[in-house]
């Protein structure tokens, strides 16, 4: 298990790096300074310094956003000081992208952390993660003895590591591979799987089940989002024996708060823009079934409440994203193995960030 005391032994900025970060804050920098990404990290930056734009590939060039042009990288002039905010998906290739560019000089918003922390706020997941892993240490100890394989393993320390520091490097080895997501080589799907996709967004997850298994005997698919779920019956719309269900899943029935078009960050919760109706998964669903995947924004473990029924009488596949909540690792995992432990348990992780982690419980 990580040690806290790495905390104190993590690599610090450089002469370098301290240089690049006097000189963006100071007068120096006026004219100079881009953020490369559109995040709420770069937001905030924008409102500390006077920033002459953001650097975003994809987005069109000479646009606005926040009151800040918004440039592709080529387009920055090459006296430029350039911060990575990129930390939830792809912070690795940001940086290596940003290399490419061979801008003055650039450094990340972690640096930021560890040479101004009272000016610069600690981003939510580095917050959230440090307290909990301080108050829940044994917690995190039990799961990391209890996953399957080394792999596994490696994953906690190095997910971690970085949600307690924000320092992508220790993100390296880890790439954005959203297609492998749910589906991994050791879970082992037989013929006649019925499958719950709850927080099925815009159908992707049940397109990939689909056409990995063939010979299917059926989908419960489970999407409040109006627009979400239309795009989705258009995208399977080839695809038989589906059940949409226009409801969200919860521990128990009734109506909720969502947060609606939010694309595939829609999530159910105490607070939102829309009142939608909830079931729980052993309500609706009377038959059996064999996998159950869940990336309800945070929303999981209430959900798998509402499966206890199924979870203790089919022992089911299940493919749970844990990366919404610090907690959701441990607390997740407690709850199936109070249901019963005969399961093996993974980990996976599929962005270069903190976001997406999937754990994956496989019947024994």
């Amino acid at each position: 298990m990580v040690d806290l005391n790495f905390l104190l032994e993590a690599k610090k900025p450089s002469k370098q790096i301290k240089d690049l970060v006097e000189t963006f804050i100071s007068p120096d920098g006026v004219g100079r300074r881009y953020l490369f990404g559109r995040n709420e990290h770069s937001v905030l930056l924008s409102k500390l310094f006077e920033i002459d734009g953001f650097v975003d590939d994809f987005a069109e060039s000479g646009s606005l956003w926040k009151g800040k042009a918004v440039f592709h990288g080529d387009e920055v002039p090459k006296d430029a000081i350039m911060v990575n905010c990129s930390m939830s998906v792809m912070p690795v290739s940001a940086s290596k992208r940003i290399d490419k560019l061979q801008v003055f000089g650039s450094f990340a918003y972690h640096d930021f952390l560890e040479l101004l922390p009272g000016l610069v706020g600690l981003p939510n997941f580095i917050d959230e993660t440090c307290y909990d892993f301080k108050e829940n240490i044994k917690e995190w100890e039990k799961l990391e003895n209890s996953l399957f394989d080394d792999e596994s393993k490696e994953v906690l320390r190095s997910i971690l590591k970085y949600r307690l520091t924000g320092d992508y490097l220790y993100m390296e080895q880890f790439s954005f591979r959203p297609k492998d997501q749910y589906f991994e080589d050791f879970l082992n799907f037989e013929l006649n799987e019925i499958f719950v996709d709850a927080g099925g967004f815009d159908g992707d997850t049940t397109e990939i089940f689909c056409d990995k298994n063939p010979d299917y005997d059926k989908v419960f698919f489970f999407e409040p989002d109006i627009t979400n779920l239309k795009n989705a019956k258009n995208r399977l719309k080839d695809y038989k024996k589906i059940e949409y269900i226009p409801l969200g899943v919860s521990d128990k029935h009734g109506t909720l708060w969502f947060n609606a078009n939010n694309g595939s960050a829609s999530s159910i919760g105490d607070s939102g823009n829309t009142e939608i109706n909830v079931t729980t998964i052993d309500k609706h669903i009377q038959s059996k079934v064999t996998f159950i995947k869940m990336d309800l924004e945070g929303w999981e473990l209430k959900a798998l409440k509402g499966a206890k029924r199924h979870i203790l009488e089919d022992h089911p596949k299940m493919a749970i994203a844990v990366y919404h909540h610090p907690s959701d690792f441990w607390k997740i995992f407690n709850y199936i193995f109070s249901l019963r432990q005969d399961y093996k348990v993974f980990l996976r992780h599929y962005t270069e960030g903190w976001s997406e982690t999937i754990m994956y419980f496989e019947p024994k």
